[in-house]
């Protein structure tokens, strides 16, 4: 006899930024809410790319992956999970399913899968992300997924990357709502808004939030972040060199923007290029033409390109569009140049001028996508004579506009994931009518209908 039971249990995100993992469980249907790599975890015990682990075992010995039965392909169990909801493609949400079997299906939003997929076609050979012969469904916002019990509708958000969706989980018990990571303050705040409207009418029992911003919130918006940018650029006299997301879409048109606004050329990575590449699949988005006279392409030196790196490059043999740093160096005031601090070698060749600067444009020292070692990264500029500028905007809800999202979506739980600081999220938000669940990972939660 199947019982008419909704439980929760949190395998990653508590007390912790990312790393989310949520099973959620109605009658005998079970899925994933997001399966993601735990950064936090990870630096506890290793240091990429000289002390990396080496096979799931260990990340399991450690923690690092919990022990699940009917999940993971390298398991000769049968496959005990219904699905894989993705709410985006930071590493932080999706990364970890490399592990799982390839039986069970991943159903994210279309732009997702054009990331994951793109990505790990860039990507060396890596035992934390590897989505060859994954079973992806795609979803648009409007869509309602049925899996076995549940019905899923994904609504788009707007975050730091493109593609973002929360979910309003359909159960036997009441909607549970899962925001995945959202704000209201990036280019597109009218999808946030959109899935506070759609996750307040299904009048939900429960809602998973994140809760990144609980300190150091800052009060700015992509707009604000152009201006400064363009403020920024128009006063230098030698080489701007960017740090940012290479698939933050937001930030790449606002740094083509400033870059073209003030007579320069914006040089992007071959990642980004490849992945600009990809993206002008999704018809709904808006990113620079690889063509575009004002977009470069910098080739960074080494000895031996990747069969995605020699695509690239092919293609635009010939146009002038690829730039290695001789040829970077010989132009620097005309160039916005895109640079990861793992790049950071190419500046013994490029030596920039007198009157050039680095602009980080990523959260720091937390990057959805690696980590950043700042203190290396200072040296390298201090060596160099470049000032650093922090032009950045949060992908996440700052707490004030947080308490009166919760507030409208009156859920009769709250579940604050995806942050360091529960304890004062529960203070902040005690005045709700909802009831603030203190998180613990592992542990199994029942939802209720009202």
């Amino acid at each position: 006899m199947v019982k008419n039971e909704t439980t929760l249990t949190f395998y990653g995100g508590v007390n912790e930024i990312g790393g989310n993992k949520i099973l959620l469980q109605d009658r005998d249907t079970k899925v994933f809410l997001d399966f993601g790599m735990s950064f936090a975890m990870k630096r506890q015990f290793y240091s990429p790319p000289f002390l990396s682990p080496r096979s799931e075992e260990s990340l399991q010995a450690l923690g690092i992956l919990p022990e699940l039965k009917g999940v993971y392909k390298f398991k000769p169990d049968a496959p005990e999970i219904d699905a894989v909801f993705i709410s985006h493609g930071h590493l932080d949400h999706s990364a970890y399913l490399s592990f799982i079997k390839r039986e069970i299906p991943v159903y994210c939003g279309e732009t997702t899968k054009i990331i994951l997929q793109a990505l790990s076609e860039i990507r060396r050979a890596d035992l934390e992300f590897n989505v060859d012969d994954m079973t992806f469904k795609s979803f648009r916002t409007g869509d309602k997924i049925v899996v076995g019990d549940l019905e899923i509708e994904p609504v788009h958000v707007d975050h730091s990357v493109p593609g973002a969706y929360g979910f309003i989980i359909h159960t036997s018990n009441g909607a549970i709502v899962y925001t995945g990571d959202f704000r209201d303050h990036g280019a597109k705040p009218q999808m946030s808004r959109d899935f506070v409207e759609k996750a307040k009418a299904s009048e939900p029992v429960a809602v998973i939030t994140e809760a990144t911003n609980m300190t150091g919130a800052s009060v700015s918006s992509e707009g604000e972040v152009e201006n400064k940018l363009d403020n920024i650029v128009g006063c230098a006299s030698g080489i701007v060199l960017a740090g940012f997301s290479y698939s933050d879409v937001d930030r790449l048109n606002s740094f083509y923007r400033t870059a073209k606004k003030n007579k320069r050329r914006l040089a992007v990575s071959l990642k980004q290029a490849y992945l600009l590449d990809a993206l002008r699949k999704d018809r709904g988005l808006k990113v620079p033409d690889l063509d575009d006279e004002n977009v470069l392409v910098f080739r960074k030196s080494k000895k031996r390109y990747d069969e995605w790196e020699r695509q690239i490059m092919e293609r635009y043999e010939g146009k002038n569009k690829i730039l290695g740093v001789f040829e970077v160096s010989k132009q620097q005031c005309n160039v916005v140049l895109a640079l990861s601090f793992y790049d950071f070698e190419e500046l013994v060749t490029l030596q920039p001028t007198a009157g050039s600067f680095y602009i980080l444009s990523a959260s720091e020292p937390f990057n959805e996508e690696m980590e950043i070692d700042f203190e290396r990264l200072v040296n390298w500029l201090r060596h160099y004579g470049l000032p650093q500028y922090h032009v950045h905007v949060s992908g996440h809800m700052m707490p004030l506009q947080l308490k009166a999202t919760l507030k409208a979506i009156n859920a009769a739980k709250i579940f604050p994931i995806h942050t360091e600081n529960a304890e004062l999220f529960a203070k902040f938000m005690k005045d709700l009518e909802s009831q603030i669940v203190h998180t613990e990972k592992n542990k199994e939660y029942k939802i209720q209908a009202f």
